[in-house]
């Protein structure tokens, strides 16, 4: 076996924007890749079935121009792209289907759009550049169109179709896993001090926006899934084994879903954590308040009567003679010792009645 010098197995193989995958009549496989949606759509002559993947800036017109390019003339693309995260057009001999296609960055998540377009033998998805789920199962697609048995085209068309939605669902799983992981880092800043509560607060409600559209594209999945199942196009299999396979992405998807509401509600435990947190921050805050507020009440009090006193003393009484007394300063100690004592049991009194009636 010939030696690879490292430099050159290291270089990575280059990124294939586009390809056509097609299983001809006699069994043999082609797998074009960039070339123009002409090339690939003149090589569909003597297909038996053909996948064609194409990448267009994400919006409405370049995926019209896109479908039209395909033979695509019936299927209204602004409808598909205009569903709330997915869209299921049936147009006879033509079917449509949009599916979200989730990325996130940065604890963002960005829905996209994936189009799946099927007519006769071909099946066409148009999806964004930055979309790239599609080429895991590009490589070994000619291994599965040669396994496939021979059947009807709508049999094979629904295999097909049935592995796409799998594939994408796979991508979408994914980052629930990351959605899980922000969430234990949430929960674990928690209970540390140092980290600002308002902060915390802030990434909880981020967490859990970003959770709720997460659970809408799992929805949105499961009604296009449902659709398949019970729209009874013409371009889809009647086989109950095929359709059954199908029902088992709903299934997946419903378990899926179930973990997320689990996620939604440890998020909304989270929340309530914060909100026992800032209670009991406001209680400790008050009964600081309630403490300063006694020894304010205690001094206050005990420096009254000795200020009354000393008040009294220098209005006149006794001719103003009243202060050079041998018994006034040891009455206004007397009296400051006898008020600071009356006024702190009486503080003492009322805690306790708080306490017993708390």
């Amino acid at each position: 076996m010939e030696n690879i010098p490292l430099e050159q197995s290291a270089v990575p193989a280059p990124q294939v924007s586009n390809f056509c995958i097609i299983l001809h009549k006699d069994g043999q496989v082609d797998r074009l890749t960039d070339r123009t949606l002409e090339e690939y759509v003149g090589a569909l002559k003597d297909a038996s079935i053909a996948w064609i993947d194409w990448t267009a800036e994400e919006h409405e017109k370049a995926f019209e121009a896109a479908a039209l390019a395909g033979g695509f003339s019936k299927i209204p693309v602004s409808k598909l792209v205009g569903g709330f995260y997915s869209a299921y057009e049936d147009h006879d001999m033509e079917l449509g289907i949009m599916l979200p296609a989730v990325s996130m960055k940065n604890e963002k998540m960005k829905v996209h759009s994936l189009i799946i377009l099927i007519r006769d033998n071909v099946v066409f998805t148009v999806h964004s550049i930055e979309l790239n789920r599609l080429l895991r199962l590009s490589r070994y697609a000619p291994q599965v169109f040669k396994r496939m048995e021979a059947g009807s085209t709508a049999d094979r068309i629904t295999l097909l179709l049935e592995r796409l939605i799998d594939e994408n669902n796979d991508h979408n799983f994914e980052y629930l896993r990351e959605i899980e992981t922000h969430g234990d880092e949430i929960s674990k800043s928690l209970i540390e001090e140092k980290v600002s509560k308002r902060k915390v607060a802030h990434n909880i409600y981020r967490m859990k926006h970003v959770l709720i559209d997460y659970l809408n594209v799992l929805w949105a999945t499961k009604d296009v899934i449902e659709s398949l199942r019970y729209g009874d196009s013409d371009l889809i299999s009647n086989d109950e084994r095929l359709l059954g396979r199908i029902g088992m992405l709903s299934d997946n998807i419903d378990r899926h879903i179930g973990l997320s509401e689990q996620m939604s509600t440890m998020l909304a435990s989270g929340l309530e954590v914060m909100q026992s947190i800032y209670n009991n921050q406001l209680q400790s805050l008050n009964n600081r308040f309630a403490l300063v507020t006694a020894y304010l009440t205690v001094l206050g009090t005990a420096f009254l009567v000795p200020n009354t006193l000393a008040t009294i003393a220098g209005s006149g009484v006794m001719e103003g003679k009243m202060a050079a007394q041998w018994w006034y300063m040891p009455m206004l100690i007397a009296s400051t010792l006898i008020a600071t004592a009356v006024s702190f049991l009486w503080v003492l009194h009322v805690w306790k009645q708080r306490d017993e009636e708390e």
